[in-house]
């Protein structure tokens, strides 16, 4: 069989039973949407995370374009990112008729540039948004003094960073709330899309409950503010809650996987990930650069192996955000990532013998060119 960056069916295999009694549950429940399975859900992960309300919604993208909402982000208003994401986090930006600033992305890490945020400040900033990204955490607290100085919300992007410490506190629970994705390849994956916003203000989560279910508060004629229908699904929520009480294996499961690649890979060539000083990685994505990286792929198509780039194009590249008017060379560590970077294949249950296969293939490669 071909081997991928991500397979859910080994995983299946194993857990299957959990997951069709969580299946059952709900169709017995006879509650089917925003029942006891969502509420169960959210008062968990909160408690995981330590925060003390989460809002399940319907996909990660919805969870920060409604996290944004909920901290009053708007038009007219910029919002610090980067370019070096997945294109949701800026779609979710634009939805809400804001405006994406970005900075540039540190060179070992891969993440945001902290040092470059402040200059990237304007009176019409009223959030940062920084990514943890592949797996682990942004170095918050410039951010958080920044923000804290300038009077600005921070909505923290953990789409890939479920179970991730920085300084020993989690993703997630350092800005004023925090969007996470439960898309089915990550850390915490549903088998369908998911989503949730989780914060300590009540306010912020008064707001995201109207605006994930029209915009209604007390009954569902009247609404309040214009909202969404967002609604996280009573199955996935109970899928979630069963696979959040596995959160740490899957995490431990992951550290052993990079740790088989590290020592298998380490005198090839390729530059291997770098955890930040204080970070607990729990690699979402196992992320590799190498100049060559086009070639590299495409040799190992003959080995029946099919690796994955994240990301080829950065958004500020993208003809959708054009109008931003950030030409080549703007970001040019972030540009030069993008021609280097691939992934190998990553998820907890990945057969020992299949990343055996990928280890040797790769360095039966690039010892060509050695």
């Amino acid at each position: 069989m071909p081997t991928r960056v991500w397979d859910y069916l080994p995983e299946y295999a194993s857990e299957r039973d959990d997951i069709m009694d969580a299946v059952e549950t709900v169709f017995r429940s006879g509650q089917l949407v925003l029942g006891e399975s969502v509420r169960r859900f959210e008062e968990e992960f909160a408690a995981s995370h330590g925060a003390r309300h989460c809002v399940g919604v319907d996909n990660g993208t919805n969870a920060v374009k409604l996290g944004l909402q909920a901290l009053g982000v708007g038009p007219g208003d910029e919002v610090v990112t980067v370019s070096n994401t997945a294109a949701p986090t800026v779609v979710a930006i634009d939805a809400v008729g804001a405006t994406p600033v970005f900075v540039d992305v540190d060179a070992g890490t891969y993440l945001m540039d902290v040092s470059r945020v402040e200059a990237a400040v304007t009176p019409r900033t009223r959030c940062l948004l920084p990514v943890h990204l592949y797996g682990q955490c942004v170095d918050m607290d410039p951010l958080l003094r920044l923000a804290e100085e300038r009077g600005l919300a921070v909505l923290e992007d953990c789409a890939q960073a479920h179970g991730a410490l920085h300084r020993g506190r989690h993703a997630g629970s350092m800005g004023r709330a925090a969007a996470f994705s439960f898309y089915p390849t990550k850390v915490l994956g549903a088998y369908g899309d998911g989503g949730a916003t989780i914060t300590s203000d009540e306010a912020v989560d008064a707001a995201l409950r109207r605006l994930r279910y029209y915009g209604m508060e007390r009954t569902y004629y009247v609404v309040e503010t214009p909202g969404h229908n967002a609604r996280l699904d009573e199955v996935q929520a109970e899928i979630l809650r069963r696979k959040l009480r596995r959160l740490g294996r899957y995490v431990e499961d992951r550290r052993a996987v990079a740790a088989r690649y590290e020592e298998g890979l380490a005198d090839t060539g390729l530059v291997l990930p770098v955890t930040a000083p204080g970070n607990e990685h729990v690699y979402y994505v196992y992320v590799v650069r190498h100049p060559r990286r086009d070639e590299i792929i495409e040799a190992l198509r003959a080995y029946d192996i099919h690796l994955n780039i994240s990301y080829p194009w950065p958004v500020h590249t993208m003809s959708g955000f054009a109008h931003l008017g950030y030409g080549p060379g703007s970001l040019p560590v972030t540009e030069e990532l993008a021609g280097q970077i691939f992934s190998l294949p990553m998820y907890p249950s990945l057969p020992r013998g299949v990343q055996d296969k990928v280890i040797d293939a790769l360095r039966e490669v690039l010892r060509r060119w050695s």
